[in-house]
């Protein structure tokens, strides 16, 4: 069912939020500190493309290891993001969002832009992934944080 949804949501305007996404890590590749925030660009534009089955998570909670992009630094990176290119892709995004939700088939594809928004906000430290392996990740993850309690008492 969602190769059938991607493919609509592609045809209908999945191809230009994506595109819009990876003309901002184009941009961004340009100069030498944007590298970070062009590689997110192409991570959930990749989601723009086909969000349907795909989720994005953040690294830390895949991995349980923090990196660059899940520390401090992360953090600042969204901030800085959310102010250079942020605000217009979830602008771009809900936008889109309001025109599906008006329309009872489009329900599907306004719920998936709203999804988009959020991550448009601050996509630094994050990753896509299928839904089966995110849920699968917060499983395990579910399950260490159990041994770990268990062990401190």
């Amino acid at each position: 069912m969602s190769a059938i949804g991607n493919l609509v949501w592609f045809i209908f305007g999945g191809i230009f939020m994506g595109l819009g996404w990876w003309l901002v890590g184009m941009l961004a590749f340009l100069s030498i500190v944007g590298i970070p925030w062009g590689k997110a660009c192409f991570v959930i534009g990749y989601m723009s493309f086909f969000p349907f089955g795909n989720e994005a998570i953040s690294r830390y909670e895949l991995t349980l290891e923090h990196d660059i992009g899940t520390s401090g630094l992360g953090v600042v990176g969204n901030v800085i993001w959310f102010i250079v290119a942020g605000w217009w892709l979830a602008l771009g995004h809900l936008c889109c969002a309001i025109f599906w939700l008006l329309t009872i088939i489009g329900i599907p594809f306004g719920i998936q832009h709203l999804k988009l928004a959020g991550i448009s906000v601050a996509p630094i430290g994050k990753t896509v992934v299928s839904k089966d392996l995110a849920h699968a990740a917060r499983r395990a993850n579910a399950r260490v944080a159990v041994v770990n309690l268990r062990e401190a008492y």
